[in-house]
């Protein structure tokens, strides 16, 4: 680097390599912490939600395939910072059908039936998770696009994560719910609010 340097003279106080076991390692360690909280989610989804939880891991299940299958089919190589993107992932995922189902909720609250409760779950959701979404993506296509290596891997694997995650969310979430009659399930165990 010339443009922008200190007239400092550097000095080299210590120089190390890390071998390509400790790099492996890292990947290992980092694919169990993406299972280990796949699973963590879960369970939690599952116990917060009952069966709009149901929905929503079978979501983030799709997700995940949707981003493996993504960068298998570039064969991009899985890295810490990619590990990273697909954490942040999960917790996208996650966080749009939180707000769906509270919304959704919200709607047996006020005493709808299943049919409008989702549809107006989804319709007032839409603009949280699509402004939420839009955003990350957003910063992460400037990541991709300024960024060198790892830190467009971040940006790569975030992207795609961003996108299976609105599709996951707002679609796929959205086909279970109308095509499954698990909202009935719910509409018995949310009571409407009395005035």
């Amino acid at each position: 680097l010339r443009a922008g340097a200190l007239p400092v003279e550097v000095d080299i106080v210590q120089e190390s390599s890390i071998g390509p076991s400790l790099g492996k390692d890292s990947i290992q360690r980092g694919i169990i912490s993406i299972i280990t909280g796949v699973i963590l989610v879960i369970i939690y989804m599952f116990l917060r939600y009952r069966w709009l939880g149901l929905v929503g891991n079978l979501a983030l299940v799709l997700n995940m395939f949707i981003m493996f299958g993504a960068l298998a089919a570039f064969k991009a190589t899985l890295t810490l910072d990619g590990i990273a993107g697909i954490i942040l992932t999960i917790g996208m995922t996650v966080d749009a059908n939180v707000i769906i189902f509270e919304r959704i909720k919200e709607e047996f609250r006020a005493g709808k039936s299943s049919g409008p409760a989702v549809k107006g779950g989804f319709q007032k959701s839409l603009s949280a998770i699509f402004d939420a979404s839009l955003t990350t993506l957003a910063v992460a296509f400037i990541l991709l696009l300024m960024g060198t290596g790892p830190v467009k891997g971040f940006a790569v694997t975030l992207s795609i994560g961003i996108i299976g995650s609105l599709f996951c969310a707002l679609f796929f979430s959205r086909f279970l719910l109308d095509t499954t009659g698990l909202t009935q399930r719910v509409e018995v165990t949310v009571k409407p609010e009395t005035a």
